[in-house]
């Protein structure tokens, strides 16, 4: 698993977690990510999508909504909830490639979603192209 792989997988359990026990310290975040990654690049750049999401998780969430349409966020699986709102980040406001953020974020709904969540996941992304 590539590096950057690593990072979205820890930054989509914490993404997960938010919803229930968030980690409002930087510091607390930080020794976190340190614990699970031990790399200063993965670190980085798992805090960057975490703190990404949190800072734009309204705008996401609106463009996630608009376009799953007959979903709301409130009756999707909580980890598809989470891994679009990372793969959502990535597109609208990362230097992630495209199929690069799609790809990952379908990778991350087949490892910790149900059989139908990397389709949905996929359908969803794929409408955000720019």
């Amino acid at each position: 698993m590539s590096v950057r792989s690593r990072s979205r997988e820890v930054a989509l359990q914490i993404l997960f977690e938010d919803e229930h026990n968030s980690r409002d310290s930087v510091a607390e975040l930080k020794d976190f990510l340190h614990g699970r990654l031990n790399n200063p690049d993965a670190e980085a750049f798992a805090q960057t999508l975490i703190l990404g999401v949190r800072r734009n998780r309204g705008e996401i969430d609106q463009e996630i909504e608009r376009i799953a349409q007959n979903w709301s966020l409130t009756r999707m699986a909580a980890t598809d909830r989470n891994v679009l709102r990372l793969g959502a980040f990535e597109i609208l406001y990362g230097d992630t490639p495209f199929k690069v953020a799609v790809n990952e974020a379908v990778d991350l709904a087949k490892r910790f979603g149900s059989e139908n969540s990397a389709p949905f996941v996929n359908g969803i992304l794929d409408k955000m192209k720019k």
